[in-house]
């Protein structure tokens, strides 16, 4: 599937996102994701705070190679529908998650931090080990 990345707007050619199945929800999302090379990331921050909001917003993530070197994505499954975004970068995909986290975090749409609560979710800020991944090397 040809993309352009993020971080970089490279045109690259990266393996096809794993589509939600129409008649199912997003557990059997989750399990149609083994042998993809896409795998579900259910914590983020340093205490793994949940990351979307199972079973109707999932994270997964994935790394693979071009001529050009690593590439690192992410997507999402919101009730259904699926979105994959793809950065050169692992810190830069990292981020991405982390600001899209702090989001549903924010917005309460996900449990988070507790020191979120009120917080415009638009207003993405770092805040030490809040955005990092809980397990660092999963998608490297």
């Amino acid at each position: 599937m040809q993309t352009t990345t993020k971080d970089t707007g490279e045109t690259v050619i990266v393996p096809v996102t794993v589509e939600r199945d129409v008649y199912g929800e997003g557990y059997e999302w989750i399990q149609s994701l083994e042998g993809s090379g896409w795998y579900e990331v259910p914590g983020w921050g340093r205490d793994g705070w949940d990351l979307g909001s199972w079973p109707y917003i999932i994270f997964a993530a994935t790394a693979t190679r071009d001529e050009k070197g690593k590439l690192f994505g992410y997507c999402t499954y919101v009730e259904g529908d699926v979105t994959a975004r793809w950065y050169r970068s692992c810190e830069a995909r990292n981020l991405a998650i982390s600001k899209e986290a702090f989001w549903y975090w924010a917005s309460g749409q996900s449990d988070g931090p507790e020191s979120l609560e009120g917080m415009d979710p638009q207003d993405f800020r770092q805040i030490d080990e809040l955005c990092e991944p809980y397990l660092p090397d999963y998608g490297k």
